[in-house]
């Protein structure tokens, strides 16, 4: 080049790395697996979902040192390729780099530690920021129940149609392709799905992280529990009834299995009373994170319940998808300033015939369809 050339390049700022998803999972050895999704927005910023449950919102540098470091680029060559996009000394990219690094390795390697306050990452909520896409998509692959359960536990069924296995998959292409990196499916029922082993098989070989809101009953075959595990299940959702003995059948099954597993539980009138009681039978499950509602008259007990729960060293999980029942907190009947924050920016719920809500219950506000319509009318129309 020209030494006009030259001196312009100087200044002229990086290129951005292009709009795309990158994804990392841990070695089979590794102590505490993991896995990383970097959603890359094109204009030099990023997310770094870690875990599917910490985001970190990124400038450009840290972008181009979080997309090195899943690519697994040897530090030193790393740092030459920032220096020179950047124009800094390499010794100062280096140690940056390696910086970056020892952050991430400690929040995906140190049990419960908080990004913020030992790392000093940013705090932004989830869906404050100006999202390209969801971080979660809900699929309710069914509205069909269980004989015993009650037409309550369902959302209404407003259509009769129920996606087939290959339109379920042509969904999960099109939320990867859009850069979504977690979906979790549910109901209804959705063990209740033959070919639910087979979705979250699909999910896994993309990259996804994949969840499951079940009853759990069906899981406490351990033969079908097996299938899911070996298919790529991340986690599970398990609607909890107090009152029912196959439910901690079910339960006592499930935990001892590699897997991450919340409890949810809706305390009413008729389990109130119980709640304390419960909650010993779960703690000494080893159940170590909790999903809590309650009806409105229960508002006590449920706190009271909360402050039991971080006594026995119980986290409480809030933002996974909660069953659809009559004590749902986003109901039919509730105002649009009640609708949790995240809902629509952060997670996505799809109906049984690919008709895209902005949260479970909200059926008169349908954005789109995810099998027919194009993703950016869906997301602008959020």
């Amino acid at each position: 080049m020209s030494i006009l050339d030259t001196i312009q390049s100087f200044f002229t700022p990086a290129k951005p790395l292009p709009a795309g998803v990158l994804h990392f999972q841990s070695p089979e050895d590794d102590e505490i697996p993991y896995r990383l999704h970097l959603r890359m927005h094109g204009d030099g910023n990023s997310i770094l979902v870690v875990n599917a449950a910490t985001i970190l919102h990124l400038n450009p540098t840290a972008t181009e040192y979080a997309y090195h470091f899943i690519k697994g680029t040897d530090a030193n060559d790393a740092a030459k390729t920032v220096a020179k996009r950047y124009h800094v000394k390499k010794d100062q990219a280096l140690q940056d780099f390696q910086n970056f690094s020892e952050r991430i390795d400690s929040l995906v390697h140190t049990e419960d530690l908080d990004p913020i306050s030992y790392l000093g990452f940013e705090r932004i909520a989830p869906h404050s920021a100006g999202l390209t896409a969801p971080l979660r998509l809900d699929c309710a692959l069914t509205y069909e129940l269980p004989p015993n359960m009650s037409a309550d536990d369902a959302p209404t069924k407003r259509v009769d149609r129920e996606l087939a296995t290959a339109e379920w998959r042509s969904i999960l292409d099109k939320a990867w392709a859009a850069g979504i990196p977690h979906v979790t499916f549910t109901g209804g029922e959705p063990t209740l799905r033959d070919d639910l082993p087979e979705l979250i098989e699909y999910a896994e070989a993309k990259g996804m992280v994949s969840g499951l809101l079940s009853d759990g009953l069906k899981l406490a075959d351990a033969a079908y529990l097996n299938t899911l595990l070996m298919t790529g299940l991340d986690h599970l959702l398990i609607i909890l009834h107090p009152e029912n003995e196959k439910s901690w059948q079910a339960l006592k099954v499930i935990m001892p299995e590699d897997l991450f597993v919340t409890v949810h539980l809706t305390i009413t009138e008729a389990n109130a009373a119980e709640v304390e009681e419960t909650l010993e039978k779960l703690a000494s499950l080893e159940v170590t994170s909790l999903s809590l509602t309650s009806t409105p008259d229960q508002d006590e007990t449920l706190q009271l319940a909360r402050e039991q729960a971080a006594n026995k060293g119980v986290s409480l999980t809030w933002d996974l998808p909660v069953p659809y029942s009559a004590h749902n907190p986003v109901a039919l009947e509730t105002e649009e300033e009640d609708i949790p924050g995240g809902a629509g920016k952060a997670w996505l719920y799809v109906e049984p015939d690919g008709d895209v809500l902005p949260a479970q219950g909200r059926a008169n506000q349908i954005l789109g369809n995810f099998l027919t319509d194009e993703w950016s009318q869906i997301w602008k129309s959020h």
